[in-house]
């Protein structure tokens, strides 16, 4: 057949699926007549600027949306206490950690803020190798190979039991950083998204040495250095099994703000308590009290503990959010694709998805996301490949990975890496 002639039959059936209303069919069509490089007809370029003005209409949809729970979340008679974004701030952090936006949902971070995560990172090391100070070499040794050992499982797609005397501490020289650096990232987006309050009731679920409050301190330390801004004050509550993780965050935090000139406010509270044992009646955590819950990287691998967590998360986000409250999810892209077993890719209309069957099972609506990562894909590659892409882009964790090397003696560098999911639901 002739390009003309299959020309002339594809733009019949073009016209046939628009007037039967076989939208999905008529798309099809359309890019294989663009991809013929046939001349559009009047019709069909009519077709692709009805296509452009539903996109457009549904994303003002949505924006209006937003802006009309952010209004009605502001009671007339009370001062907003949202923090407004600030757009040189902004400009600023996409600068120092060359954020790029490569489509509506993957976001690109191959920088730093030097000096915040600098500071965090050398007091963390002089915490850390005063610590191992007190203990004997040999006794040392052992205590840090059976930790390094639970905390491997991860790597396994097991779930660790975190029980071990030092596991707090291999968890700071390991993931801590990392984990620092995507939360500072998150609370960034909720910033720029205009959901930040100068006083802010947070409830951290699994929260480990408080990640999540450590992000959320850097975070308004750089803003409260570019611009001024109103008296902070965050109470921080922390829900954690293991309250060992729970004794060292908080021995690291005091470490650490004395060191700030400028510290922020925050108020303590730790509830020691399994999430999957959890009994919402005897509990210590406020009810409709929060701004935000947050759960950071605790989805687990064994179906049936995360379907209990799951419903487990499920009550503490009904009964403990406020009427404007929001709900921070924070998942590694494998294991989010894993859940329901599929794989990494750039359809995005399968991502969203995705995204939107986790945050149903959560009893929670989505408001936004963002894929965060170190690369320009969704897609996986091997460790050699990551290992030089690294090497050449991402900001290196200088002071830890010297104490790394001497005690795990590790070869490769550690990075500061991306591979999350960042989700923002509501009830």
């Amino acid at each position: 057949m002739s390009n003309v002639i299959a020309n002339w039959w594809r733009s019949q059936q073009f016209k046939l699926a628009v007037s039967r209303g076989e939208n999905k069919k008529a798309v099809k069509i359309l890019h294989e007549i663009q991809k013929s490089g046939a001349k559009l007809s009047w019709i069909e370029k009519l077709f692709i600027d009805k296509l452009r003005l539903e996109r457009l209409s549904q994303e003002y949809q949505g924006e209006i949306t937003n802006l009309r729970q952010a209004i009605t979340a502001i009671p007339e008679s009370e001062p907003s206490l949202t923090l407004s974004p600030n757009p040189d701030f902004i400009e600023f952090i996409y600068q120092r950690f060359n954020l790029i936006q490569h489509d509506k949902y993957k976001l690109q971070a191959t920088g730093i803020e030097e000096r915040m995560f600098e500071h965090l990172e050398t007091q963390l090391v002089d915490y850390l190798t005063d610590e191992f100070g007190k203990l004997p070499e040999q006794q040392l040794a052992k205590k840090l190979a059976d930790a390094i050992d639970d905390i491997n499982n991860l790597k396994k797609g097991k779930d660790p039991d975190y029980r071990f005397s030092l596991t707090p501490h291999v968890y700071f020289m390991k993931y801590f950083l990392e984990n620092v650096y995507c939360l500072y990232l998150a609370w960034f987006l909720i910033y720029q998204h205009g959901l930040l309050n100068h006083k802010m009731n947070v409830l951290d679920i699994a929260a480990g040495p408080g990640t999540v409050a450590y992000g959320l301190a850097l975070l308004l330390q750089s803003v409260n250095d570019f611009v001024t801004l109103p008296q902070i004050h965050i109470s921080y509550y922390s829900l954690e099994k293991q309250d060992t993780f729970q004794y060292r965050g908080l021995q690291f935090w005091r470490k650490y703000i004395e060191s700030q000139a400028k510290p922020i406010n925050t108020y303590y509270r730790f509830v020691t308590n399994d999430i999957l044992n959890w009994q919402n009646q005897t509990s210590s955590v406020p009810e409709k009290f929060f701004d935000f819950i947050v759960v950071s990287h605790c989805f687990f691998s064994d179906s049936d503990a995360r379907v209990k967590a799951h419903n487990n998360y499920k009550e503490i986000f009904a009964n403990g959010l406020n009427e404007q409250g929001y709900v921070l999810l924070i998942i590694q892209d494998k294991k989010l694709f894993k859940i329901y077993n599929c794989q990494l890719s750039e359809d995005q209309e399968q991502e969203k998805n995705i995204v939107c069957q986790f945050l149903t099972e959560l009893g929670l609506n989505l408001v936004w996301y963002q894929y965060l990562t170190s690369t320009d894909t969704r897609k996986s590659c091997s460790a050699i490949e990551f290992g030089k892409f690294a090497e050449q882009n991402l900001p290196k964790q200088i002071y830890m990975f010297t104490l790394i090397q001497k005690y795990f003696n590790q070869k490769y560098p550690a990075h500061y890496t991306l591979d999350d999911y960042v989700i923002v639901g509501r009830r």
